[in-house]
């Protein structure tokens, strides 16, 4: 790629590397912005049908109301603790809170949604069931919210769960900090794949293999620079060392160029499929 704008102009190199780094940065968020609103997406058809299903159940003791009342009641309360609950998703994410750790999210999540979320339904109850506001209904109220925010968490967290990616190094950048930690014997080889062992990595690069001391969530941290994206709770896998890639049984394997077999969970397969990996 050209440093220049082009045209016969000849700009300062770092004012191109600079432009590189902040189209690269624009890249990343536009890629990751896509990803949220199909997540987000999802988020909304789970709320909708959540909804309708409890409107028409008459659930919670709602079965005397009229449908219509049911359906305003449910859809209402079902896509505003949506909203708060992929915020709260949202930021765990951002965070690395409770990170591979699905179940512990989503309770946490709902644990922390549930007493202003019973606010609002205490107000709604009161609003379309005529039911007095006391400190006792509200209390009434936290059993029940809890149990729906849990699930709809639940179901959230699974449906919107995508691999932790890292991304190709720009022009002007150096090495990922990662690659400093390989051992003597390893340097300037081409890492392929990182895999947890106890609480060891096993480096897999075009010159063997070998183990350092590291948690492989830090590892994914410092392996910005190339680009991949973990596959499994326990692998990291460089894209570029994909070369092909197996499927059957409700799993999928991913052979690198030194035919080390990555596996591929059933959380991160459908991610990978889409960003094209095989």
């Amino acid at each position: 790629m050209a440093k220049g704008t082009g045209r016969g102009m000849q700009p300062d190199m770092r004012q191109g590397t600079g432009g590189l780094r902040e189209r690269r940065s624009i890249a990343v968020h536009a890629s990751r912005a896509a990803a949220w609103l199909k997540g987000d997406g999802r988020g909304w058809l789970i709320a909708l049908a959540a909804g309708l299903f409890l409107a028409f159940s008459g659930a919670f003791g709602t079965s005397e109301a009229p449908v219509a009342t049911r359906l305003v009641f449910w859809l209402g309360l079902m896509l505003a603790g949506s909203l708060l609950g992929m915020s709260l998703a949202a930021a765990s994410e951002r965070f690395g809170l409770f990170e591979q750790r699905p179940v512990v999210t989503a309770l946490v999540i709902a644990l922390v949604m549930t007493p202003p979320t019973s606010v609002v339904v205490w107000w709604a109850v009161s609003l379309a069931f005529a039911v007095p506001l006391t400190w006792r209904s509200y209390v009434s109220l936290l059993p029940s919210v809890l149990l729906v925010a849990a699930a709809m968490t639940m179901l959230n967290v699974l449906a919107n769960r995508r691999p932790r990616e890292t991304h190709a190094a720009v022009e002007g950048e150096g090495p990922p900090r990662f690659l400093e930690r390989l051992p003597l014997k390893l340097r300037g080889a081409e890492l392929y794949a990182v895999s947890a062992e106890d609480h060891y990595l096993r480096l897999h690069t075009s010159r063997g293999s070998d183990l350092i001391l590291m948690r492989l969530s830090d590892a994914v941290a410092e392996l910005e620079g190339i680009e991949g994206a973990r596959t499994h709770r326990s692998w990291w896998v460089a894209k570029d060392a994909v070369v092909d890639a197996a499927s059957g049984d409700g799993r999928a394997v991913l052979k690198l160029r030194n035919g080390v077999e990555a596996p591929v969970s059933r959380t991160y397969a459908r991610a990978l499929r889409q960003a094209r990996w095989w």
